[in-house]
């Protein structure tokens, strides 16, 4: 019997070891390559053609969930998602019959995976996965939820932050530096994605390179050119953007 060609796709090294050291001990599949991001996962599914793709949900510009509408639901391969996601979205996985991986992977609930993909695939074709596929992907897109909890990667493990701890966060390239208390965390998203994944009642951008948690805003100073000098309960001083004024002020009169 012909091995199960698997592709791995997450944006951290790390987690891109993990699945493979996972996959080595495990009898009947053949690894045919690694990609780091979304462009290069929708590249290799439509030149490889994998039997089964491992793929990260969360990874910056494109998402697992936009790859797999660049490829096509009726051209994906069986597809187990691997994600940090909180309990709406692994409710959404379950209600549609689609495996996924919970970061960090349990030795286990791989292993679990595993068989249900070599059953799928011996059988051919996954029953209907098109349609459940595609039931997933609108139920995501129609029913925006918006961030609870972050998942950090560091040093090989994962930990979650609560979004309601943080205070400010700032961009850093095609990272984001959040700011929680005396600690700081780097998160390799751009501003752009996770402006799009909080809960904008709660969250203002006052600048491109700045987002606040509203209730942590103390004061706002005006300056030149309806830019304002926002202070933070903390102490932090930040400038916002001429651009961001109408929108600081209205989150402002609604801020909790």
């Amino acid at each position: 019997m012909e091995p199960i060609r698997t592709l791995i796709v997450d944006d951290e090294p790390i987690a891109r070891e993990g699945v493979r050291m996972q996959l080595e001990r495990a009898a009947g599949f053949e690894i045919i390559g690694e990609c780091g991001n979304g462009l290069e996962a929708v590249r290799a599914i439509e030149q490889q053609a994998p039997d089964l793709v491992f793929l990260d949900v969360q990874m910056p510009e494109l998402s697992g969930f936009d790859v797999v509408e660049r490829v096509g639901t009726d051209r994906m391969p069986a597809v187990v998602f691997v994600t940090a996601y909180d309990q709406y979205a692994l409710h959404a996985f379950d209600a549609h019959a689609v495996d996924y991986l919970l970061k960090p992977v349990n030795g286990d609930r791989f292993d679990q995976a595993l068989q249900r993909a070599r059953a799928q695939l011996q059988g051919g074709r996954i029953e209907n996965i098109d349609r459940r596929l595609t039931a997933l992907i609108e139920e995501i897109k129609e029913r925006p939820k918006y961030l609870e909890r972050i998942a950090i990667k560091s040093s090989g493990s994962i930990f979650f932050l609560e979004v309601e701890q943080l205070d400010w966060i700032e961009a850093a390239s095609n990272y984001v530096r959040l700011h929680a208390g005396a600690l700081s965390h780097m998160l390799h998203e751009t501003m752009n994605s996770l402006e799009s994944r909080l809960d904008p009642e709660r969250f203002a951008r006052i600048h491109r390179s700045a987002i606040v948690h509203v209730s942590r805003i103390k004061e706002m100073h005006m300056l030149f050119h309806g830019e304002y000098e926002v202070v933070l309960k903390n102490g932090t001083r930040l400038k916002s953007g001429r651009g961001y004024r109408d929108r600081l002020r209205s989150l402002l009169g609604n801020s909790r």
